[in-house]
């Protein structure tokens, strides 16, 4: 780990580096090709997919400030997820957790139905379940904390404990927090993966991804499939994710700001039956946060009363946030798992996972907070949620949840387009 402070690393890594100009900010490299020095002798970079600088300042910042060995830049966050089941053969065994984010769900199920892997899911919040794990001798252990969308935590100490004595290796999704908020690699995690869309840019006009081992030989393995299946980041998004990282620690500092007092107005509205936000005291792995944690992050969650007529009402007359998926951007954005971001899983696995109609998911922005407060009290009082006053706005989501099972094997839905 670094010495140096994270605000530091994320503003000062590549600056002032360009040896040829002394362009203080890292030139954009958006040649596709770099000629060889000789007949059989390259220069550090040949060809595009295998290396380019941005791609590089980015990754190594990224190693640093999360502790690693090395980084490597995806195309998407998706696809650094993908990339980290390339270390599993036919026969080896994933772990996951219930709840994890629709789309990494949809994906390991996805692997396991094509005969890829082995995949074993369960709550991991559940300590009985840790000896499950010991039984099951998994190649690969995978963490989401906290989780999309419900906020739960996972001990990571204790997951990693349990992996090393049965020879697992642990993956663990970071991008609710960031590296600002936390360092998985420091509770002993082999693999942090991010979706850099998210925080690591911050500013929604970016989708990219990174993967970040904490040990030199499985980092080159990893970048050896990253090159080998054609899944790195492009330099344009690179160059723009670094500059998004700069302000990274000072961009949290406000979402996280305005999350708590959110969080708070959310569980004392008499419109809200449960509040999900590790930075309040009721929640109930608040201690477990402050111990693995720097922060609590700008996500909140909530389940509002009433039914799914009553979250779509709500949802269609906020004005201040923007409905529509992806999150940690410096815009509030406010969305609806259900059909959304977790539409891709199946309805059971979903509603174990604690993902039901009235839940909501807020991306909390660095707005005026009181700005934001005031239009969720004018909705609140406009819809009146559990109270049977529904928006006609809210039908077509009914209509839509009451069409007919598709005849065919596989056919997406709008609310699936979204997701593909």
């Amino acid at each position: 780990m670094s010495q140096k402070n994270k605000a530091t690393i994320a503003v000062r890594k590549g600056i002032d580096a360009d040896k040829h100009h002394g362009a203080v900010v890292p030139p954009l490299h958006l040649s596709t090709t770099y000629s060889f020095a000789d007949f059989d002798t390259k220069r550090q970079y040949d060809y595009g997919r295998s290396g380019n600088p941005n791609r590089d300042i980015l990754a190594e910042t990224l190693a640093e400030l999360e502790g690693g060995e090395k980084g490597i830049i995806t195309a998407t966050g998706m696809a650094a997820v993908h990339l980290a089941t390339q270390l599993l053969n036919s026969n080896d065994t994933l772990v996951i957790p219930h709840d994890c984010y629709g789309g990494s769900y949809r994906l390991f199920t996805s692997l396991e139905k094509r005969g890829l892997l082995k995949l074993v899911v369960l709550d991991l919040t559940k300590v009985e379940n840790h000896q499950k794990i010991l039984e099951i001798k998994p190649k690969l252990i995978w963490i989401e904390t906290p989780s999309n969308p419900i906020l739960r935590l996972t001990d990571i100490k204790a997951i990693t404990t349990i992996a090393k004595q049965c020879g697992a290796l642990v993956g663990a999704d970071n991008t609710f927090l960031s590296p600002a908020l936390q360092n998985p690699i420091e509770f002993g995690v082999d693999i942090v993966v991010h979706s850099t869309t998210k925080y690591i840019n911050g500013h929604s006009d970016v989708v990219g991804g990174a993967v970040i081992a904490a040990n030199q030989a499985l980092g080159d393995e990893l970048a050896w499939w990253a090159n080998n299946i054609g899944i790195t980041g492009a330099p344009f998004d690179s160059y723009l994710t670094l500059r998004g990282l700069r302000t990274l620690n000072v961009r949290l500092r406000q979402h996280q700001e305005n999350a708590f007092v959110i969080a708070q107005y959310l569980e004392s509205s008499p419109y809200v039956s449960q509040v999900y936000y590790p930075g309040l005291e009721s929640h109930p792995q608040h201690e477990l946060a402050k111990q693995q944690q720097r922060g609590f992050g700008g996500m909140v969650s909530f389940d509002i009363k009433g039914d799914v007529n009553d979250a779509a009402a709500f949802l269609t007359s906020l004005e201040e946030f923007s409905l529509a998926e992806s999150l940690g951007g410096v815009e509030s954005l406010i969305c609806h798992p259900a059909t959304m971001t977790h539409a891709g899983m199946d309805a059971t696995a979903r509603l174990e996972a604690g993902v039901g109609d009235t839940l909501i998911r807020i991306s909390v922005g660095i707005e005026d907070v009181k700005d934001l407060i005031a239009d969720l009290d004018r909705v609140f009082d406009k819809v009146k949620p559990g109270q049977g006053q529904r928006l006609e706005a809210s039908k077509k989501v009914v209509q839509q949840e009451q069409q007919s099972e598709p005849t065919s094997s596989f056919k997406l839905t709008p609310a699936h387009t979204a997701l593909w």
